[in-house]
């Protein structure tokens, strides 16, 4: 094959010299038999897929797909006030800041990330306006631009929310540059408001296809970028108030104007049904003698446990409060699409099989399922957050946020019984007995785990989740404009919208205007949102010192509480990128220098 190209080759350029030596044409380039960035596109489904790359970007940052501490600790909070390591992971620590610098991995692995994304949506904007592409409509054209315009937008509002202002690269790079300059943190923001505002109209209320981007993700990421907008304006000695506002009007027409609901009734797949636990040790043991309801544990679902049940994530399927939904399928999986899965089980995962092997051994639904801890929640997810008076919570629930677990062994005394706490804490025992036992073992939320895995009749281990992920509901976005109006002054009216989500989960206990500050906005996005939110870019963007007090409060170990000398509300630039950048200084963040 190649010594025909070659024949070929030869011949073609033995013609041309013969018949156009003397046209000054002939000197011109037209690379036609390589690939540049004006020539590799001829169709509209090539831009697509250029989206679909985009989108498929987006599940690996926010699926934890590659599996390691960039998103242990970018998606899975590791190192914040709700999440930290167990012992069998202390090398993977985030929080000591004896050994955390702006070398670190972490911090240029997800800065590369973002920029990625942003080339692949440029190269999509570029493709796009090709005159050589044809489109179906005008409007197809459009919806495909506001598609990549979203995902720089989003990458954007990312990297003002966890390292400040940053270059703002708009066209494709063709050749190497060390020149960028940066931006602040408040033209960061307003880059991405203008990107959003730009395309608004060319999104669709609302799609056929799942997972795509629609109108309501755009408004949601605008009410909260105006609420970063107005914190870095204030933090800049400027006011933020007309910021707040705005990020109040595109709330609201969000939460009070469209297609999108709060779910308050059961739905679904398993609308009917509750959750199904047996205390076994191998699946020979899941018989009805087996059953928690034998040891006293009645598990009742509920609306917000509909919600992470596998087939209910998508406003296709009757979810009104899901705007956009990362795609997770079996079937893929199975057949070349590896990353189609949510390993949250294996990752979040408690390991009560060892400290707790006398009692709770196995890798069964009982226990979590085949869990590997890369990630804990701290003391303050798991029990502070609901104290006294905010203990009576469907988040809270038994089908929400398991904390009954019924003894599996056969030889202990525990044995089909549930197990104290006291007792799995290892209380009285030595210190390191304690900590295994603290930081592997803890309740277990429906949004790791469930009672029902797919695949198992494929040989899949109860690693892995099947159902498709939320990048944004409906609550957040209640949160965000709870959180503008406190900003405001308007204590009544963020209240009101926290009560929202109170009411939806049965709450006993409503808050008053005279309970709203910061903590308590913090402290509600952690009972909704948990494992769902970034939580390093909610502390960070808040700006002042709350990332670091809320640290030092929070964390599991001592390590920030004896190492983080510092006040930071950014992660450092990473190092590498301000050394390659030889020819434009990029100083800096403040903490990090």
């Amino acid at each position: 094959m190649k010594k025909n190209l070659y024949i070929l080759f030869l011949t073609l350029t033995s013609l041309l010299i013969l018949w156009g030596c003397n046209d000054g044409d002939f000197l011109t380039e037209k690379p036609e038999y390589f690939y540049t960035t004006d020539n590799a596109f001829s169709t509209s489904e090539q831009v697509d897929q250029v989206l679909i790359s985009c989108y498929s970007h987006i599940r690996t940052m926010y699926c934890m797909v590659e599996e390691n501490n960039t998103s242990f600790v970018f998606r899975g909070g590791n190192g914040t006030d709700m999440y930290d390591v167990a012992t069998i992971r202390r090398g993977n620590r985030f929080n000591d800041y004896g050994i955390l610098t702006p070398d670190n991995a972490v911090f240029y692995n997800n800065f590369s990330h973002w920029y990625q994304l942003i080339s692949k949506a440029n190269l999509a904007i570029y493709a796009a306006e090709l005159p050589q592409i044809s489109w179906a409509s005008e409007a197809d054209k459009k919806y495909a631009i506001a598609q990549a315009k979203f995902f720089r937008a989003w990458a954007y509002r990312n990297l003002g929310e966890l390292y400040g202002g940053v270059p703002i690269v708009k066209e494709i790079t063709t050749t190497p540059r060390y020149d960028f300059g940066r931006s602040t943190r408040v033209e960061t923001y307003q880059f991405a408001i203008d990107e959003l505002e730009s395309v608004l109209n060319d999104l669709p209320e609302v799609i056929t296809v799942p997972g795509r981007i629609v109108k309501g993700a755009a408004q949601h990421t605008l009410c909260q970028l105006y609420v970063d907008l107005g914190l870095a304006k204030e933090q800049e000695g400027g006011d933020g108030k007309a910021s707040y506002s705005k990020a109040i009007t595109y709330g609201s027409s969000l939460i009070d104007g469209s297609i999108f609901k709060l779910m308050t009734n059961r739905f679904g797949s398993r609308k009917s049904e509750n959750p199904v636990f047996y205390f076994a040790n191998s699946t020979s043991e899941q018989t009805p003698d087996h059953l928690y309801s034998v040891a006293g544990v009645n598990t009742v679902g509920n609306v917000y446990w509909d919600l992470f049940q596998e087939g209910n994530q998508n406003y296709q399927n009757g979810n009104a409060e899901a705007i956009w939904v990362v795609q997770i399928d079996y079937n893929a999986y199975k057949t070349e699409d590896k990353a189609s899965a949510l390993s949250y089980s294996r990752q979040f995962g408690p390991v009560f099989r060892d400290p707790m092997s006398k009692h709770l051994n196995g890798t069964l639904e009982d226990v979590g399922g085949r869990g590997i801890v890369q990630v804990m929640p701290t003391m303050y997810t798991r029990d502070i957050i609901y104290q006294e008076k905010w203990a009576n919570d469907m988040r809270n629930s038994e089908a929400v946020f398991r904390r009954k677990f019924v003894g599996n062994v056969p030889s202990s005394e525990y044995y089909g019984k549930v197990v104290p706490w006291s007792v799995i804490y290892r209380d009285g025992e030595s210190t390191d007995a304690i900590n295994a036992a603290k930081t592997e073992c803890y309740p277990v939320s429906c949004k790791i785990a469930t009672d029902k895995y797919t695949g198992l009749q494929d040989g899949q281990n109860r690693s892995n989740l099947f159902r498709d992920e939320y990048l944004i509901r409906l609550p957040e976005t209640i949160l965000l404009r709870a959180e503008a109006k406190m900003r405001s002054g308007d204590n009544a009216g963020a209240a009101a919208d926290i009560n929202l989500l109170r009411t939806r989960a049965e709450c006993t206990y409503l808050v008053n205007a005279s309970d709203i500050n910061v903590d308590l906005i913090l402290d509600e996005r952690a009972r909704e949102l948990v494992y769902e939110e970034p939580r390093w870019n909610t502390l960070l963007r808040m700006g002042g010192t709350i990332a670091v007090d809320r640290i030092k409060k929070y964390a599991y170990w001592d390590d920030p509480r004896t190492t983080l000398t510092k006040n930071f509300n950014l992660w450092p630039i990473p190092q590498t990128i301000i050394d390659t950048n030889k020819d434009v200084i990029i100083e800096q963040n403040p903490g990090w220098e």
